[in-house]
């Protein structure tokens, strides 16, 4: 009998909702999780919710849909109506997210984040787990801490098989200099250091090495004590630098372009007054075109891609013309593509080869805050493109510079929209 009366409240509540017109209203509070905001985003983990008839919770989200609303629980219900009936045609689909401006604002976690990632852990129409990255153009740490920290960040586990970052990439492309003296810039003491080691570099140095050796490079800044201890002693008048990456943001651009243009100017051997060789003997290789990018600041910084506009300025004003480079990072095809096999690799692990083979074309989605780069380069690479106003891009400062597949408010409409969106072109 309670547990008739149980039901028959719940029934009640239901049928009242359709009378009155609001059916697609919230549980009354005393039915709700008593865990309230703090409930997970579908009531998973919600004890009384669980307990409820089966034939509310379809009620229920019968009454969510009808009303437009977009949780779970309608589109369970569409699932077992018939509605997704050919929820298995639905091709492959892999996402890939920006972090700074659509997960992120700084250390702080947009709220839409966790809800985004819990749809694509299984939480969704399809009723499988949708492949995703993480891919920024950040850097300045190793792929093995960067997504351990995140991991602790969103509540959900973050490896470096779904995670990549702007020098990432450099783990494919750096073989040709695995025994020649490298260059590399950013980040703190010689963090990046063991990061280039860890790809095959063995003999990598930084600025800080250079000031080290030689104080007069540039007088205008003293080492720290903890600078000092992460400085490598080499002598550069016979170490013939072969390349020079800058991994990530510097943090002292006038002694890094400094040193860069006596590297560049020297052809190798940073004190040779005369210098011997071709001009372009040394490659240069930035990983992050960003001009801005989005932290708890209330305005965008500047980011690696200012630092390289400032070098360009400088060593076209010395020399007539900039200094050829390669650029790796959004928007560039060779990073998408590098992304795309990341991606290709993951619906593998999670769904079996089948789903990768040649016949089958997945569809890639790219959600991002950065028209310049998230979008131009999903656009350029035959991804759907999603731009989020979370981040560097508002909506007030006009049109933006290339345009989406589509816009969306923040990280959950960008994937509920993808997901509703595929959903609709297999029907």
């Amino acid at each position: 009998m309670a547990g008739q009366r149980q039901y028959s409240s719940w029934l009640l509540t239901y049928l009242t909702h359709q009378r009155s017109g609001t059916l697609g209203a919230e549980v009354p509070k005393r039915e709700r999780c008593p865990q309230g905001s703090n409930c997970s985003p579908h009531h998973q983990t919600c004890a009384r919710w669980q307990a409820s008839p089966p034939s509310f919770r379809m009620l229920f989200g019968a009454s969510r849909a009808l009303a437009g609303g977009r949780s779970y629980q309608s589109w369970r219900f569409f699932s077992r109506s018939g509605t997704l009936a050919n929820r298995s045609r639905v091709p492959p689909i892999g996402f890939a997210f920006d972090i700074d401006g659509v997960l992120l604002h700084g250390a702080s976690v947009l709220p839409e984040a966790r809800r985004a990632l819990s749809i694509l852990e299984g939480d969704n129409p399809l009723n499988r787990k949708i492949p995703y990255i993480l891919m920024t153009n950040g850097g300045g740490a190793s792929e093995k801490d960067r997504s351990k920290r995140l991991t602790e960040q969103l509540g959900f586990e973050i490896t470096t098989s779904n995670f990549m970052q702007s020098h990432t990439i450099l783990k494919s492309s750096t073989h040709k200099y695995a025994n020649k003296p490298v260059l590399i810039l950013g980040g703190k003491g010689d963090v990046l250091r063991k990061v280039a080691e860890s790809y095959g570099l063995r003999q990598v140095y930084t600025t800080l090495d250079v000031k080290a050796w030689n104080p007069n490079v540039w007088p205008f800044h003293d080492l720290t004590s903890e600078e000092r201890t992460s400085a490598k002693p080499i002598d550069f008048s016979t170490t013939p630098i072969s390349a020079v990456f800058v991994f990530h943001d510097p943090r002292n651009w006038a002694l890094d372009i400094q040193v860069m243009i006596d590297v560049i100017l020297s052809r190798g051997i940073i004190d040779r007054s005369r210098p011997v060789g071709d001009a372009t003997s040394v490659e240069l290789i930035f990983c992050n075109p960003d001009l801005l990018w989005r932290s708890e600041f209330p305005r965008p910084r500047l980011g690696q891609g200012a630092f390289r506009e400032a070098f360009q300025a400088v060593f076209k004003a010395l020399t007539g013309a900039p200094y050829p480079h390669v650029q790796y990072g959004k928007p560039t095809k060779a990073t998408y593509d590098f992304a795309e096999k990341m991606l290709r690799a993951r619906m593998k692990e999670l769904h079996g080869a089948s789903v990768v083979g040649p016949d089958i074309q997945p569809q890639f989605y790219m959600v991002g805050d950065n028209p310049e780069s998230d979008i131009a380069g999903a656009n350029a690479a035959g991804w759907s493109s999603v731009l989020v106003r979370t981040g560097v891009y508002d909506p007030v400062d006009g049109p933006p510079a290339h345009n989406p597949t589509h816009e969306a408010e923040n990280v959950e409409a960008a994937v509920r929209w993808a997901i509703d969106r595929e959903v609709k072109r297999s029907a």
